[in-house]
C-alpha cells in the first residue's frame, strides 16, 4: 500500500523535458528568479561535475565567475528550474569531477566529444 503511494508521487515530480547530460557536459540552466512581485530567468552556464540519481535527484554546475569558482545544486524536480540547455559534451573518465575545483586555465579544459 505505502509504495503504490510512494510510485504516484514520484511520477508527479518526474521531470521529461530535461535534456540527457552526464558529468562532463557544459549546460545553461534557466532559473526562476522572483524579485517582489515579478518573476525573471536568469541563466547559469557550467560544467555538470556531479549527478545524483533516485527520487530526490540533483546535479551540481561549477562555473567561473570574475576568477572565482562558483558551484550550485539544483535539484531536478524543483519548480525553480524553467529549462535546461545542453550546449556541449565532453570525454570524462569519472562519475565525480571534483577534480576540477583545484585546476586552474588550460588545465581545467575537458576533451569534447567528436
Amino acid at each position: 500500500m505505502t509504495n503504490l503511494i510512494i510510485e504516484k508521487l514520484l511520477a508527479k515530480t518526474k521531470r521529461d523535458d530535461l535534456p540527457n547530460f552526464a558529468p562532463g557536459d557544459t549546460v545553461r540552466v534557466h532559473v526562476k528568479i522572483k524579485e517582489g512581485d515579478k518573476e525573471r530567468l536568469q541563466a547559469f552556464e557550467g560544467v555538470v561535475i556531479s549527478r545524483t540519481r533516485g527520487p530526490q535527484a540533483s546535479f551540481t554546475v561549477r562555473k567561473m565567475s570574475f576568477g572565482h569558482g562558483v558551484e550550485r545544486i539544483f535539484p531536478i524536480s524543483s519548480r525553480v528550474i524553467d529549462k535546461v540547455e545542453l550546449l556541449r559534451s565532453s570525454k570524462v573518465r569519472r562519475a565525480k569531477l571534483y577534480y576540477l575545483r583545484n585546476l586552474r586555465g588550460k588545465a581545467a579544459r575537458l576533451r569534447d566529444v567528436e
